[in-house]
């Protein structure tokens, strides 16, 4: 299977890709290597992944319309997966155009790419973002998805607008997948687990928003891993939906949790990370951040109903596992 994918020099696009080739399957990975975060963290996980043979990588912006279109001719790909996106709720509120053009202008340079040639399946990460001010939980996909409280979210929002769009035109089969606080290892150093990690190494104080009271649905990046392989192949078919499904009533399109709906503690985390470390943490608690939920917790019916039941890590194992990475990679 030929399978082109954007942003594999990020966190979750590294790990798909190498799921994806040591299953023997052939991907062209596309990605502009923004400086956003330590750009040798990313040309690191690129690093592994250019041994294998059936790897190609083609550095550029999706923002980069016609390099976008070449790159997609020459993949001939089956199965199209776009990670690549600005990503980050704070960030959206200090650089919005960022998000306009790698979100927006990005995904639909993709869209027009993909109608000149449509795969079997297009997959796009979407984020529990989305869900923004709604009061009802656990988040299900049949829930309202239109009150963001970050631009970040409303360009998440737009991108799945944009997406169901193309694929009620075209007949593109499409998949919005709804991300859930994905951690583990070669994770973001902007997300609160390398954050925290670093910090207490460092002996200083962690910044804990929401003074201690948020909850988050974590998922570790195995897992999720694991559901996207089994949902690339499971493209949705218009008038064949699933129990409690989101499928369109008028595109071959549908979103997805991918999540474990185990929502837990940002406190229990935090013990977590101290128990992997063998280390206390100075807790400094702060207010909510602007654009923050307070809580998100994923109802995973859906996702259970299309792909049977994954793995569901630990956190307690999760995190000692990016931990044990974070001291390999800078050698502590």
């Amino acid at each position: 299977m030929n399978v082109f994918v954007t942003g594999t020099a990020g966190f979750i696009g590294y790990h798909l890709a190498r799921r994806l080739l040591d299953e023997g399957h052939s991907v062209t990975g596309f990605d502009g290597l923004t400086d956003y975060y330590d750009v040798s963290l990313k040309r690191a996980r690129l690093g592994e992944l250019a041994g294998y043979e059936r790897f190609t990588l083609i550095e550029g912006r999706v923002e980069d319309a016609q390099l976008l279109r070449q790159s997609l001719e020459g993949a001939d790909a089956e199965i199209v997966v776009h990670l690549a996106a600005q990503a980050g709720v704070r960030y959206s509120l200090e650089q919005p155009a960022s998000y306009v053009q790698a979100n927006l202008v990005g995904t639909a340079n993709l869209l027009e790419a993909v109608r000149a040639l449509p795969p079997r399946h297009f997959l796009f990460a979407s984020s529990s973002s989305v869900y923004g001010g709604n009061q009802q939980a656990p988040f299900s996909e049949l829930h309202s998805a239109d009150l963001p409280l970050s631009f970040y979210a409303a360009t998440k929002k737009g991108g799945e607008a944009m997406v169901h769009a193309y694929s009620h035109l075209w007949a593109i089969p499409s998949t919005s997948l709804r991300f859930f606080t994905v951690y583990g290892p070669w994770g973001r150093p902007d997300m609160a687990l390398f954050k925290f990690v670093a910090a207490i190494l460092a002996a200083q104080p962690i910044d804990i928003y929401g003074q201690g009271q948020m909850q988050r649905d974590f998922t570790y990046v195995d897992d999720l891993i694991e559901a996207v392989m089994r949902l690339i192949g499971r493209p949705p078919t218009i008038g064949q939906p699933v129990d409690g499904d989101s499928l369109s009533a008028v595109a071959p399109y549908r979103c997805v949790n991918l999540a474990g709906g185990r929502p837990q503690p940002l406190l229990d985390f935090v013990d977590a990370i101290e128990a992997a470390l063998g280390m206390k943490a100075e807790r400094r608690f702060l207010p909510l951040q602007a654009g923050d939920p307070r809580d998100t917790a994923a109802d995973p019916t859906l996702l259970r109903q299309l792909i049977g039941d994954v793995p569901l890590t630990e956190m307690s194992e999760g995190v000692a596992r990016f931990v044990d990475w974070y001291r390999r990679y800078y050698r502590l």
